[in-house]
């Protein structure tokens, strides 16, 4: 049976205190803007008024993401370098030295997983502490979570104890990458997906897939209009 490598992630019970994230960013040495596993705060709700007080109707919930190391990887799939492949165990990984830096990968990711490093005019991305894990250990990340709300492991198994994940705001409802991703739902999600949300830090998070979407439109269009400019030029001669 293939491995397929993936992280599962408890949202019930993260604190949001972002050691995974620094953890990952001191292992990779990654400068001040550029995280390969990022912790957002999703939060929302409003005070309500009962007679002369005012009591608290909020909710927050937290979501830390990297790489999902997807089954279907779709920057693999664009790379016109070739330099992103797909290990035996499942670990999508990036060859620096063959990235033209064209951030393609970027533009087609649903997640923000690739990201630019400007010093080297390079695409990075999170490698699964893949040197971690052919030494028998475990990733950064998830060997730094207090409350070991991080796992990670073969899919499969981790299905088998976890059972299937369960998507939930601000990610793709219907993953078309099938990510290696397991989550766990924190008790207010639901109320995420249906009232308005404040995503944080800084901006909103677009993990809709339509940069994915939008990609694939502009490759069939461009495809398209040189078949079209060739069929007329093949005619012209004629």
């Amino acid at each position: 049976m293939t491995t397929q490598y993936a992280f599962y992630f408890d949202s019930s019970a993260c604190s949001g205190c972002k050691s995974c994230q620094v953890a990952c960013k001191d292992k990779h040495g990654l400068e001040v803007g550029r995280l390969w596993r990022r912790v957002y705060e999703i939060s929302g709700g409003e005070w309500l008024q009962k007679g002369n007080i005012f009591v608290p109707d909020v909710f927050v919930y937290h979501l830390s993401i990297a790489c999902n190391h997807c089954q279907q990887p779709v920057c693999m799939e664009v790379c016109p370098a070739s330099a992103i492949t797909k290990r035996y165990d499942g670990i999508v990984l990036l060859d620096s030295d063959k990235c033209i830096g064209c951030g393609y990968c970027s533009w087609v990711c649903p997640f923000g997983a690739l990201q630019f490093d400007e010093s080297r005019k390079k695409m990075t991305k999170c490698t699964f502490c893949a040197d971690n894990i052919d030494a028998g250990l475990s990733p950064e990340c998830v060997a730094a979570c207090p409350m070991r709300v991080l796992e990670f492991g073969d899919r499969t198994e981790l299905e088998t104890r976890y059972g299937k994940s369960s998507w939930y705001n601000p990610l793709a409802e219907t993953p078309l990458t099938e990510p290696a991703l397991l989550l766990k739902p924190h008790k207010d999600t639901q109320r995420g997906e249906k009232e308005p949300v404040q995503i944080s830090p800084g901006k909103e998070l677009d993990m809709r897939e339509w940069s994915l979407i939008v990609f694939t439109m502009l490759s069939q269009i461009a495809v398209g209009g040189f078949i079209f400019l060739g069929l007329l030029r093949f005619l012209n001669l004629k």
